[in-house]
């Protein structure tokens, strides 16, 4: 089999497709054929040794993927060969290939494209959880999405509008903003680009109360870090619950007398550590995105495919930060 592989610390120029013995299923597990592999955030990080989990090297990166099974290790009775399923990987999703745990699988419907379900799990299971579990989201309430055109951003416009809130996008560009609107968002800001300096980051908290209202917001979503952080914690609402994504922009430093003056809470959102600590409340939240799916209230947007071979390309597009929705690795 073909797989992109990370062989030494570095971008994604330094990765190289190489041919690699297929694998074989042991117990618990399945070999999935892979059609298609979600490009996330992780990717970017996890071949420059800079995210949480570094796994050995050579490595293929990808995260999540879709396909269809291939071969069934033994005592695993959940699922038959030529079904097609979804599945996190945490790594090695860039090949043609891959060697995964039984329990990691959702099987998917017929009508669910291969691209759109590889474009799922990762980002739609984040934001799900950090609404829903870490954010404690009721309807009426205020969200404000920060990154609202990106993969998990605009997964959680379109959950926070299937919960009922009123959503507020902010993104860095006009048509990132519309594009959210598009997928739900009531309103949005286009934030200007960092970093900030204290005034700058006061002029940027006026923007979003002003797009928030005077309440402020209720939870904010923040999958961009840096200098956002702390104008976003500016313009809270009383008890707003911040939940923290991710750092594109930088790991924030908050002051947090901000917090007590605002009497808001800061919540981290590590939905790949809760998946193998909560295994029963991931098992019911993918039970209920499949459901939202069948709905039609939620649906990936695949904004570009790459083929195997460009896999490099399809994460340097990502790390661009040019890219809105998700990024998507097929194999033909």
């Amino acid at each position: 089999m073909k797989a992109v592989l990370s062989k030494a610390v570095g971008g994604p120029e330094t990765l190289v497709l190489e041919e690699l013995p297929d694998p074989v299923a042991g117990p618990g597990q399945v070999v999935l054929a892979v059609k298609a592999c979600g490009v996330n955030y992780p990717d970017v990080l996890i071949i420059e040794d800079k995210y949480q989990f570094k796994p050995q090297r050579p490595f293929a990166p990808g995260g999540e993927v879709s396909g269809v099974v291939e071969s069934l290790g033994e005592g695993v009775t959940t699922l038959k060969v030529g079904q097609r399923v979804l599945a996190s990987s945490g790594h090695g999703g860039m090949a043609e290939k891959l060697l995964v745990d039984a329990v990691r699988c959702t099987p998917i419907p017929d009508s669910m494209p291969f691209d759109e379900a590889a474009a799922f799990i990762l980002t739609y299971g984040t934001s799900y959880y950090a609404l829903k579990d870490r954010g404690q989201l009721k309807a009426g309430e205020t969200v404000l999405v920060l990154g609202a055109a990106g993969g998990v951003g605009l997964a959680a416009v379109e959950l926070a509008k299937a919960a009922g809130a009123r959503v507020i996008a902010a993104a860095s560009s006009q048509e990132k903003v519309d594009l959210a609107i598009a997928h739900g968002a009531d309103a949005g800001v286009v934030y200007p680009r960092g970093p900030f300096d204290k005034d700058g980051q006061k002029a940027l908290a006026n923007l979003i109360k002003e797009a928030c209202g005077p309440n402020g917001w209720d939870v904010a979503y923040d999958a961009v870090g840096g200098d956002y952080s702390e104008a976003t914690i500016r313009a809270a609402g009383w008890n707003g619950r911040f939940l923290v994504i991710g750092f594109p922009s930088g790991i924030p430093k908050i002051p947090l007398n901000l917090t007590l003056l605002k009497s808001c809470d800061i919540r981290g959102v590590f939905w790949g550590a809760s998946v193998a600590r909560e295994p029963k409340l991931h098992v019911q939240n993918v039970k209920d995105l499949m459901g939202l799916y069948a709905e039609g209230k939620i649906r990936p947007h695949v904004s570009e495919r790459f083929p195997l071979a460009k896999a490099g390309d399809a994460i340097a597009h990502l790390a661009s930060r040019k890219a809105m929705g998700k990024v998507v690795v097929v194999n033909d």
